[in-house]
């Protein structure tokens, strides 16, 4: 059975409608949320590539957030590079990084590849907090450069940045659904489905895992460009394990290893808590029994709803055929 996969007709017109929104002259708040909503998304696709379509959960996550949007921040800041050349050497590093990652922590599996991942999230963590000179440490790294004008238009305002972290959004998806339906793609969930059968098919199972996590890291470099370049200041509470789990939350919630779960997730999830930021102390009292609700009878999130009601649609249909003939 295929994940719930929207048609390019419904994603062209949930674009479209989107980039409408700046145009509709909304508030500032009602801008920033949908950025931040967009930069969220896009790190919830990369754990996708990982946990959705290999079965691998690589708790460092949000380490290689704080890359990207560390080295954008520093290579615009100190450097003096425009954001249009710090953001894909951003997303280069952390492919880089993916990969260095990969050579080791794939000689572990299962329980013990989380782990040593999540220990490696916390030391890049530790790294950043602690180095000063390069970082900013305790204090973080503050006044990072928004986007510089390109072709006239200036980036430094929201409206106008909004489109950048939507195009963000939408070659990310673009990337993901390619590689879903490609061989590559394939593989990676017979992988999924079991490494030894993955194997016997004549499937490289150690340099399929660590291109998908090359290209999940460099997802999470990809958005993390785009959260230095809109927020300004950075600092290391941001690339802990907690946003790893907040942003593997919002999967949950949305659908592992389906194509709009990400998006529905953390636009649901996102938006909802920024709704009750005034009972702060409260929300996680409301989002546990309805994440306990869901894992009970929604596993596959909100798109598996959409998938489960599909499949009984059409068996409805052919068993309507079936009484008519």
């Amino acid at each position: 059975m295929n994940r719930f996969k929207p048609g390019l007709l419904g994603w062209l017109i949930v674009f479209a409608l989107a980039a409408l929104v700046p145009l509709l002259r909304p508030g500032g708040y009602v801008l920033d949320v949908a950025i931040n909503t967009m930069i969220w998304a896009m790190l919830a696709y990369g754990l996708n590539v990982m946990l959705g379509y290999t079965g691998q959960l690589p708790l460092a996550h949000a380490g290689f957030f704080g890359i990207g949007a560390y080295a954008v921040g520093i290579l615009t800041l100190k450097a003096g590079w425009s954001f249009w050349l710090a953001w894909p050497a951003a997303v280069a590093i952390c492919a880089l990084g993916g990969l260095l990652l990969g050579l080791v922590a794939f000689r572990t599996k299962g329980d013990a590849f989380a782990i040593f991942t999540l220990g490696v999230g916390v030391i890049i963590s530790l790294i950043i907090n602690k180095w000063d000179a390069l970082t900013g440490g305790n204090e973080g790294l503050n006044g990072v450069p928004p986007a510089s004008s390109f072709l006239g238009i200036d980036f430094s305002k929201a409206a106008n940045f909004y489109y950048v972290a939507l195009a963000a959004l939408a070659l990310t998806v673009l990337i993901v659904a390619r590689t879903r339906g490609s061989v590559f793609g394939r593989s990676l969930v017979a992988i999924r489905g079991g490494e030894d059968l993955a194997r016997s098919a004549g499937i490289d199972v150690y340099s399929h895992k660590l291109r998908a996590l090359m290209l999940s890291t460099a997802l999470a470099g990809l958005a993390g460009g785009v959260y230095a370049a809109y927020v300004g200041f950075l600092g290391s509470g941001v690339t802990g394990p907690t946003t790893t789990f907040t942003v593997l939350l919002y999967l949950l919630v949305g659908g592992v290893g389906t194509l709009a779960g990400p998006l529905l997730g953390t636009a649901l999830i996102f938006v909802a808590l920024q709704f009750m930021k005034g009972l702060q102390d409260y929300q996680y009292i409301v989002f546990g029994p309805l994440l306990v609700l869901l894992v009970l009878f929604a596993p596959q999130g909100l798109a598996g709803l959409w998938d489960r009601a599909q499949v009984r649609r059409v068996r409805a249909r052919t068993e309507r055929a079936v009484d008519h003939a």
